[in-house]
């Protein structure tokens, strides 16, 4: 869905004015969890693992989150992780701190680190035009690798097309291929020239995912698993096969409010329809088992909440990449929309929220993530939800939980749908 990618933009913009207003200190070291099935009694839990459980349960209970994960390390207050909700509509299943999720969008991250990886080794450059590799790419010659990872191609993102969503919809088993997902962003014209505007797009991403595949001989998934997940030791992390539906167990079930056609343009439930959907009258999609192939190296890749926190430290503080090329990674990022702040941004395939705050945030139907780690105070924040999207709204679920974290651990703002706090 095509909304997913927008709204990632958005919670970058929304999240870095809640956590501009306030410095990102630290309180006194603690340590702990709050998770009723993992908890030892005799810890003590962090001085905000209060506060936190609150306002997670408010944000879920304002947005018709089903259940959600959230899991805080935090070096000097301590680390805190609890469960919320229910994994599956009707049931009483809790949640679990070790569920698989998809992770959306923060696919995209990896898919950008092996393309440095790459670039390290030598076998092309941030410079090298995409028509090397894909002479149908339209004004391709134009459009360098720097400019997909970016952001800043100007291609079409397949996921706006009509028919792609009424597909997905009628088809939810089917197995996308990469020319067929190009074949239709190729078939509208661009947005913009190469380079000028930054423009959220999933088929840049796709493209990359061809350069991969054609510059190391190997699907992208065995590329993730060689370069990335077996050197973190991510067991629990994959880039599944397009024939390959399935999600481990365990895992929740993943809801959407909506079929893909009727949230082309946004996620949020009409107007008349909306109590209906806030007081469980209204149901959500289940869309556990719709085959992700169509998001492929721009969002199709399973995690875990702990994997995901081993994974952006090394994405941001390093461990993937060389210093040198590490280095320009981060310097990579600026500002999304012209003369906005360049505490903001996006850059190769990263996106930081404020200063020294970098991750990414992911959506697909049924499920949404946001993983974030601190450079000033070494802090690392996940959140997952088995919720694409708030009713109310159409954001990110986990990023309407990320902010009430975010507002509870930094003192910035407060929760969303609060009149203080920033708009999103």
């Amino acid at each position: 869905m095509v909304i997913m990618l927008k709204k990632t933009v958005l919670a970058v913009i929304a999240l870095g004015t809640l956590l501009s207003v306030s410095a990102c200190t630290s309180g006194s070291a603690t340590s702990g969890s709050s998770n009723p099935a993992t908890a030892a009694p005799a810890t003590a839990e962090p001085d905000y693992a209060s506060a936190l459980q609150d306002r997670i349960a408010e944000a879920m209970e304002k947005n018709a989150i089903p259940g959600a994960v959230a899991l805080v390390l935090s070096p000097s207050r301590g680390d805190w992780s609890s469960t919320f909700g229910t994994a599956e509509l009707g049931s009483d299943v809790p949640m679990s701190l070790d569920d698989y999720l998809r992770i959306g969008s923060n696919t995209k991250t990896m898919t950008s680190t092996v393309i440095l990886q790459l670039v390290e080794e030598g076998k092309l450059s941030l410079e090298d035009p995409i028509s090397r590799f894909r002479p149908d790419v339209p004004d391709g010659e134009n459009i360098t690798i720097a400019n997909l990872s970016e952001m800043r191609s100007g291609l079409y993102s397949y996921t706006f097309d009509p028919q792609f969503n009424a597909t997905l919809d009628a088809e939810p088993q089917k197995a996308w291929t990469p020319d067929e997902l190009l074949s239709i962003a190729f078939s509208h014209p661009a947005n913009s020239a190469p380079g000028v505007t930054f423009d959220y797009s999933n088929t840049n991403i796709v493209l990359l995912g061809v350069v991969i595949e054609q510059l190391t001989g190997m699907s992208a998934s065995e590329a993730f698993e060689k370069r990335i997940f077996a050197p973190l030791g991510l067991e629990h992390t994959a880039l599944p096969a397009n024939t390959d539906s399935s999600i481990p167990e365990n895992h929740p079930q993943g809801y959407q409010f909506g079929t893909n056609v009727q949230t082309i343009d946004s996620y949020a439930v009409p107007a008349a329809e909306l109590p209906s959907a806030l007081d469980g009258t209204l149901k959500p999609l289940d869309q556990t088992n719709a085959n992700p192939s169509w998001a492929w190296t721009a969002g199709a890749a399973i995690s875990t909440p702990d994997d995901l926190a081993t994974y952006v430290k090394a994405l941001v503080g390093g461990g993937l990449l060389d210093d040198t090329t590490q280095k320009l990674r981060l310097d990579s990022i600026q500002p999304m929309v012209a003369g906005g702040s360049p505490d903001v941004g996006y850059g190769l395939g990263i996106a930081q929220f404020a200063p020294g705050i970098l991750g990414h945030d992911g959506q697909l139907p049924g499920y949404s993530t946001f993983m974030v780690y601190n450079v000033n105070t070494g802090d690392t924040l996940i959140i997952g939800c088995n919720l694409s999207a708030s009713p109310v709204d159409g954001e990110n679920a986990a990023v309407v939980v990320a902010k009430s974290v975010i507002a509870t651990l930094y003192g910035a703002g407060d929760v969303p749908g609060d009149p203080a706090a920033p708009a999103s």
